[in-house]
């Protein structure tokens, strides 16, 4: 809702060079081109939110959904924030989330289908210079598609 405030008073073509501007950095950071800290709190959810049964879950899932309790190895996330505030209508933010709440939950589900010997890090590493990305660029177009048709 808040994305609403600035949709309605600053024209579209300004909103669009505003996300934009991000979205060309975002894709150069993600591609190797060039390296820049993204906002993230260096810090694991605790492990005593697990002993508060069905609150401890919904507590470890706000914070790792939000960012609040987390590392961030991607600007993917920070990227989506500027897209519900700039380009995005509401609807579309529905959508965005339930992408976003799919590729959270798509890493440690891969990872623990892999094998539990860790070598899922193994394959990462290998692949992470091509997928990165292959990701960057799919989000944004995305971001871009979704802004242009809603």
């Amino acid at each position: 809702m808040l994305g609403a405030i600035p949709q309605a008073l600053v024209p579209a073509p300004v909103l669009g060079v505003l996300f934009g501007v991000p979205a060309l950095a975002v894709l150069g950071r993600e591609a190797g081109l060039w390296q820049f800290p993204v906002p993230e709190n260096r810090r694991l959810v605790p492990e005593r939110v697990q002993h508060l049964r069905e609150w401890g879950a919904l507590q470890f899932g706000f914070e790792m959904g939000t960012g609040m309790r987390t590392y961030s190895p991607s600007a993917l996330p920070h990227l989506c924030v500027a897209a519900v505030v700039l380009v995005l209508p509401f609807p579309g933010a529905f959508v965005l989330a339930a992408g976003f709440a799919a590729g959270r939950l798509a890493m440690p589900v891969l990872s623990n289908a892999f094998s539990d010997d860790g070598a899922w890090t193994e394959v990462w590493s290998r692949a992470e210079r091509v997928v990165r990305p292959l990701l960057a660029v799919t989000t944004v177009a995305a971001l871009a598609v979704a802004a242009w048709v809603w």
